[in-house]
């Protein structure tokens, strides 16, 4: 089970990757989340049951991710509707896309399919269960990471990070912020529709509602790892980013094996993160006031 903690901990980093660059980047909250991330398991299943190949259906999702999160920001910037309504909106509307891309199904079964998680088992039959599965997304994970840290070392990733600072100065430097918001909402959409396509090849099926939560998810991953690696370098950022993520999968694997003991059920894990968030926003409230006093 650690070794699932792991994988699923790896698996979701990539979406919270996504959460990170809006939520804290950007500054800008974006809801579509609950919508991209099943949307690229929705394609990554429709593709398999086709029987495109896996790179291929990993492509799209990826791109129709971005597509998700560019709507949201046209939304915010073209028609000036605040980024929460937009993000609301394209996600309700996202519903009803995946159900199409679905073929009106709500549910679409992946035990019976070629995907990357079963070809790189395939390849090295030898090594323990799930062995395979947690070094090809540690692969695939560092190597997001990298590209990532290097994307926010050039101009364009400096302009995304000023801009959720000041916005007024990435004005002044004859840059449109618009345009940026843009790229930045498509960029962490993208990665989140990523995350659910791997997600539904690791758990074997898409489901409309597979999305449903991850954005509070995302979210308090993100504060978890601000709680264990305090630094404003990039590398360090992602990479707490990451283990916010594995921490609090074990989080919430430690509350469905040991809840029984105070009355928890698997119903209340969304209570247990709601509690969690709201116990590190005090804690960090906390904190500030300590160094303020």
């Amino acid at each position: 089970m650690i070794q699932a903690v792991f994988i699923e901990g790896l698996i979701y980093g990539i979406m919270v990757l996504g959460v990170f660059i809006t939520f804290r980047i950007l500054d800008f909250p974006d809801l579509t989340v609950d919508g991209s991330f099943p949307m690229g398991a929705a394609v990554m299943a429709v593709c398999l049951v086709s029987g495109i190949a896996p790179l291929w259906g990993l492509s799209l999702a990826l791109l129709c991710g971005a597509a998700a999160g560019a709507v949201t920001a046209l939304l915010h910037t073209g028609l000036k509707i605040p980024n929460l309504l937009a993000g609301i909106l394209t996600m309700t509307m996202l519903y009803s896309v995946n159900l199409r891309i679905m073929g009106n199904k709500s549910n679409i079964s992946l035990i019976k399919t070629d995907s990357v998680v079963k070809n790189v088992e395939k390849l090295f039959p030898g090594l323990p269960d799930g062995a395979a599965a947690l070094i090809l997304f540690i692969i695939i994970v560092l190597a997001i990471k990298l590209l990532l840290d290097l994307f926010f070392h050039t101009d364009m990733g400096l302009a995304l990070g000023a801009l959720g600072s000041n916005e007024q100065m990435i004005i002044s430097q004859g840059m449109n912020p618009n345009h940026l918001k843009i790229i930045g909402v498509s960029l962490s959409n993208a990665l989140v529709a990523l995350s659910g396509a791997f997600a539904a090849q690791y758990m074997g099926y898409a489901d409309v509602n597979l999305g449903q939560g991850i954005v509070v998810a995302g979210l308090a991953s993100v504060m978890i790892g601000e709680f264990l690696i305090k630094s404003n370098n990039i590398m360090a950022l992602t990479a707490r980013v990451i283990l916010g993520s594995i921490a609090y999968k074990a989080v919430m694997y430690a509350g469905r094996k040991y809840g029984y003991y105070v009355g928890l059920t698997p119903n209340d894990l969304k209570l247990i993160t709601g509690v969690l968030i709201i116990f590190l926003i005090a804690l960090s409230g906390f904190k500030k006031r300590g160094k303020n006093a």
